[in-house]
């Protein structure tokens, strides 16, 4: 296949293909969705990629949606600042709004806003990539 000895054939292949490719439908959806999550996803799929099909990992990592974070995870294992700013901010908006404008029970605003904190809390630990430009 390519360089990597570590690609599989067959079933596990397929099974692999499969779930990357479900893992980068959950990543877009962490786009357009504040409370799901996108950079794990990404990380899946780009295992599975990797393991399976050098053709997909390549575009994983060309995409102009997901190449940049995808880079600074490899490369620097961290996440650029401009990032954690947009996603800390999209989940406190939209958490905020669902917890003050639903008419859900307080235990469940009050979970909701404990899993809030503990994603926020996840994002800021992540490193911080340096400068935005690098590359």
């Amino acid at each position: 296949m390519d360089s990597n000895p570590d690609v599989h054939i067959g079933w596990r292949r397929i099974g692999l293909v499969t779930l990357g490719l479900i893992l980068v439908g959950l990543g877009y959806l962490g786009v357009l969705l504040p409370g799901l999550p996108t950079t794990p996803f990404l990380l899946g799929a780009s295992y599975c990629f990797y393991r399976s099909s050098p053709r997909l990992h390549r575009w994983l990592r060309c995409s102009p949606v997901f190449g940049r974070i995808l880079h600074d995870w490899e490369v620097h294992r961290g996440i650029r600042k401009p990032v954690k700013i947009f996603a800390v901010c999209m989940v406190a908006t939209v958490v905020t709004c669902s917890i003050t404008f639903s008419s859900l029970p307080v235990w469940l605003k009050v979970t909701i806003g404990c899993l809030a904190a503990l994603g926020i809390t996840v994002i800021l630990w992540v490193p911080t990539v340096g400068k935005p430009d690098d590359a």
